[in-house]
């Protein structure tokens, strides 16, 4: 679990970090998450966006993807979500 300061520490790095996937009408796929795993184990910290045609809750895709994949939830704002997870082999983002 990410502490405060960590998850405030996470949220300035991913300033600049542009939404890599989208979360549309069909929601989140097994195929989806595949990739969100392979994208976290080599950037640790990513960005998903969520359409406006997408049916389900916000909050419910952040924890649906964050089960899947085992990320952690930095933080839920709009339509944007930001996920964590500690990289095993290549780890860039050191945490306070």
């Amino acid at each position: 679990m990410l502490t405060s300061k960590q998850k405030k520490h996470l949220r300035a790095e991913s300033h600049h970090v542009q939404p890599i996937f989208q979360v549309g009408k069909a929601g989140v796929n097994e195929n989806m998450t595949t990739q969100m795993e392979e994208a976290l184990e080599k950037r640790e910290l990513i960005k998903v966006s969520i359409l406006q045609n997408c049916f389900e809750d916000n909050k419910e895709v952040a924890d649906q993807i964050a089960k899947s994949t085992g990320a952690q939830i930095v933080q839920v704002i709009g339509n944007t979500i930001i996920l964590y997870k500690e990289s095993k082999e290549n780890k860039q983002i050191e945490l306070p």
